[in-house]
């Protein structure tokens, strides 16, 4: 049966719309939607203009429209930039997709059409396209304009491993964790995969008798030995861990900087502090008492930062690859790098004594920590030590080694000295303050897991976060000042409709926010401290960290919530960072700084990179934590039938999600193995509560479960309720009448 065409919305000037006649007209709008358009296309004056704000604010809370960049935009609309599945082909014959989420599946909304100037994508293809609106299209709402066909290993493939079974022949277990059913090969479509191998499939059969039927399309590499394991991820969200020919033969042909017309800075002790096991050095520091007779007790901070820029040019092989893969991947056995290993971990890591092209941030701040100036300077460098965050915290507590000794009162002291004074300024400032350990997985020989630890927080830790955090402001007010175009780091604070759930939230623990007003950081600081110490404790750590928005990048400075700043760019990591070293070129333009700086393609493209940049580093997040839990998930499976501590992360009505003290690892308990009670899910205080007995388990609480069942390749973990929920004294009374029974 024929689509329907989708008609042109023409809004009734004069009339007041309603939300359904909003929605219409912000969807089939080609440019930018904002109150002012709306209140235009429907003729709207006075009391009108002052109804439509608060209809827009109504549908916000309602979580119809949402504000993105300045913009208005259905809920969930589409971005500019995404990744495209293509389907097939009309029966016009035009190419159709669907839009693939960060989680790698399609979402459910209308087909968009597919245009592409060169070579056509075919069904099955995966493509980063720019998408826009067809407001008068006759069938479609959204074209999605080819910008590049993604690899073979993107391009939707089914992933699982192979297994022979003894009894049952070939098996395909798919590696995602929703996935419940395998596979059976017949021996002719096996295509010469061994047990334990990672392989690409497709499925030729899936209804009928027995299991679905599949065979085998390629072969990724052996499962067998761990070290392999981030061969899923990679290959599952289309990482592409190999650099084209073009791009290789571009990073040989690289010569070493020129130095002439930059600053010399190679006198300046600078050093790199970073994690022991880090590959690449793109930042170094180094501070000192301010000298100037206005700025008594205040100090100078130099952050020098590899100028990845002096090789990688605009429109380059390198740059397009750079820009694509948005940023390096970390996995803990390997890093699939965002630059080729001849850039990232030797033209431009920042090597001990080697000289370095950099560009330098100076930056003066007063006693209380204050800002007083900041400039920027393109130089050569030449780092004096590398030191991990470990060599620094120990120098400083009074165990310093031959290395640290000869740089304790001249660089690590001034550095700490300086540290402590911005540390002032930031208690005053009061960026959020939520405590989130990371666990860090130690790998053996072998690659498998030995331990997972987490790595305590050291002053060095906070130390060189800070003086970032310092050198990406003045990046981004430098810029803003001489308005030049820059991608910033935003983080908008949290949307009307998370604060409202947080409200009702916090009324169940009888703790009162007032919703409405203009929200900061600090409000959320106070209520952190407020219970801090009491049983809910973690649960609220845990409530207000779900409250705030995810943090992105955009040509439009929309300030940095957690951080509490104005404005905030990404300056200090170009090896790994695409972002950064938009950044980067963007000061080489804005202050004559060479003629490698943003091109005009770079300026045009800001939008359209914000948002491939932020794709990939969604995905890259994703990736990272998938093969985390499935090297723990391995590591556990010797440990069927134990007892763990850990608490409640996450309640859905299908039972409770749980978090290990000792590994860090995520598991579910079913609803239905909690005992003989209905549990009712409540999503204000996010708990299952029994009806009979009031039995309640809560998020944030403190519960020993029981490991029932492990799936090393999904990453899954099923386990099982050993501690009793929350007592209620109806409960209570329920348990003893039944004991006297």
């Amino acid at each position: 049966m024929p689509r329907k065409p989708i008609p042109a919305f023409k809004p009734r000037k004069g009339n007041f719309p309603s939300p359904e006649e909003v929605l219409s007209f912000i969807a089939l709008s080609p440019g930018v939607v904002s109150k002012r358009e709306i209140a235009k296309a429907f003729g709207l004056q006075g009391e009108a203009k002052i109804a439509l704000k608060k209809l827009l604010k109504d549908m916000a809370g309602a979580g119809q429209v949402a504000s993105k960049r300045k913009r208005l935009v259905p809920k969930n609309s589409l971005p500019s930039t995404g990744v495209i599945e293509v389907t097939g082909e009309d029966k016009d014959g035009e190419l159709i997709g669907n839009f693939i989420n960060d989680g790698g599946v399609p979402w459910p909304v209308p087909l968009l059409v597919v245009s592409s100037e060169g070579k056509a994508p075919k069904r099955g293809d995966r493509v980063v396209a720019k998408i826009e609106a067809l407001p008068h299209h006759p069938v479609y709402r959204h074209r999605a304009k080819v910008m590049r066909v993604l690899p073979a290993s993107t391009r939707g493939r089914l992933l699982g491993v192979f297994k022979l079974i003894k009894g049952k022949g070939a098996r395909i277990i798919p590696v995602e964790k929703k996935a419940r059913l395998e596979y059976q090969v017949l021996a002719a479509d096996e295509g010469g995969a061994t047990s334990g191998e990672l392989v690409a499939f497709e499925i030729i059969r899936e209804h009928g008798f027995g299991l679905p039927a599949a065979k085998v399309r390629e072969l990724l590499g052996d499962l067998n030995d761990p070290r392999n394991i981030s061969l899923i991820a990679i290959n599952q969200h289309g990482i592409a861990n190999r650099f084209p020919e073009k791009v290789l033969a571009e990073t040989k042909e690289l010569e070493p900087f020129d130095e002439r017309g930059r600053e010399d800075f190679t006198s300046v002790p600078l050093i790199t502090i970073d994690p022991a096991d880090a590959r690449d050095h793109d930042d170094a520091v180094f501070a000192e008492p301010d000298d100037a007779a206005d700025n008594p007790g205040g100090h100078k901070v130099i952050v020098a930062i590899a100028d990845v820029s002096a090789y990688v040019r605009p429109a380059s092989a390198l740059d397009r690859e750079a820009r694509f893969r948005g940023n390096s991947v970390y996995f803990p056995d390997l890093v699939v790098p965002m630059l080729p290993e001849r850039i990232s971990n030797d033209l431009c890591s920042l090597r001990e004594e080697e000289k370095r092209p950099a560009l330098v941030c100076v930056m003066r701040f007063d006693r209380h920590g204050h800002k007083l100036s900041q400039r920027f300077a393109r130089g050569i460098m030449r780092s004096h030590a590398k030191l991990s965050y470990e060599d620094a915290q120990a120098a400083i507590d009074g165990r310093q080694e031959l290395k640290t000794d000869r740089l304790l009162e001249k660089v690590l002291k001034p550095l700490w000295a300086a540290y402590r004074t911005l540390k002032k300024a930031q208690d005053q400032r009061s960026p959020l303050a939520l405590d989130l350990p990371e666990r860090k997985i130690i790998l053996d020989e072998k690659g498998s897991v030995a331990k997972v630890v987490v790595p305590p927080r050291l002053d060095a830790h906070r130390l060189i976060e800070e003086l970032m955090i310092q050198a990406n402001v003045a990046a981004a007010e430098e810029l803003e000042k001489r308005k030049s175009p820059l991608l910033y780091r935003v983080h908008e604070q949290p949307s009307p409709e998370k604060l409202k759930a947080l409200a009702s939230f916090l009324k169940t623990i009888s703790h009162e926010w007032t919703v409405g007003q203009a929200v900061k950081p600090v409000q959320f600081n106070k209520l952190l401290q407020a219970v801090k110490g009491k049983d809910f404790e973690q649960l609220v750590h845990s409530i207000v960290l779900r409250t705030q928005a995810q943090a992105a990048y955009s040509p439009d400075n929309l300030g940095h919530f957690g951080l509490s700043l104005q404005r905030y760019a990404h300056f200090t990591s170009p090896i790994r960072r695409y972002a950064d070293l938009v950044v980067h070129r963007a000061l080489i333009s804005a202050l004559k700084l060479g003629s490698d700086g943003l091109s005009p393609e770079d300026v045009a493209q800001l939008d359209e990179t914000a948002e491939m940049i932020g794709l990939a580093e969604r995905r890259a997040m994703l990736a990272e934590r998938e093969t985390t839990d499935r090297l723990i998930a391995s590591f556990l499976e010797p440990q069927t039938g134990a007892i763990f501590k850990g608490k409640i992360s996450g309640v859905v009505g299908a039972g409770l999600f749980v978090v290990l003290d000792d590994t860090g690892a995520d598991g579910f308990v079913p609803v239905s193995s909690l005992g003989r009670d209905y549990f009712v899910f409540n999503e204000v205080s996010h708990s299952l509560r029994g009806e009979r007995t009031a039995e309640t388990f809560q998020l944030g609480d403190r519960v020993d479960v029981k490991l029932l069942e492990v799936a090393p390749i999904r990453g899954g973990l099923r386990f099982e309720m050993v501690s009793e929920g929350r007592q209620s004294a109806v409960a209570t009374r329920a348990k003893r009448k039944g004991r006297r029974r």
